[in-house]
């Protein structure tokens, strides 16, 4: 058995053409694919994908965003309400982090562009993540993104340790 890497992180937005603007205006994204709806009965929908067997996929977009994995963007129908998002803090939290060439300018463009960026960029300066820049940013629904960027390798590296796999590595 072989296994190559990561191909996608796929997650539910809940507006679909909002979650595409964003990641376009933000990262660059291209769509590469788009389903439209996805027509299947209410066995399918709890068998194959877990989900309640009253909802509904009504479109997928699948994007590539620089060298890395593709990003799958669902949008279902048939929930009785918003959810809120997990907390990065809480079991099922969860971010997603984009390599960039320099992440305060990063950070500076987003903050133009009107993109909710935390505090920082943050450089480490000492220990196993030494020579890393990184910043938090929340998308308009809530979902925590991360950029960082690499000065050289990183303080685990010099002390001996496997590289990590990096987009601008490949």
């Amino acid at each position: 058995m072989t296994f190559f890497g990561m191909e996608h992180v796929g997650f539910t937005v809940p507006d679909l053409d909002e979650a595409v603007s964003f990641f376009e205006r933000a990262f660059g994204a291209v769509t590469a694919l788009e389903t439209g709806p996805v027509v299947a009965d209410n066995t399918y929908m709890v068998r194959r994908l877990g989900v309640p067997e009253h909802t509904r996929i009504e479109n997928i977009k699948v994007l590539r965003v620089g060298n890395g994995a593709n990003l799958e963007l669902f949008e279902y129908s048939g929930e009785s309400g918003p959810t809120t998002l997990k907390r990065n803090s809480e079991a099922g939290g969860f971010h997603m982090a984009f390599q960039v060439e320099d992440a305060n300018a990063t950070a500076a463009h987003l903050r133009e562009i009107g993109v909710d960026v935390l505090d920082g960029p943050t450089y480490v300066d000492a220990g196993p993540m030494k020579g890393l820049t990184w910043v938090y940013l929340r998308t308009p629904w809530g979902q925590f993104l991360e950029v960082v960027s690499r000065s050289g390798p990183l303080g685990y590296e010099e002390a001996g340790g496997p590289a990590l796999w990096a987009p601008a590595s490949a």
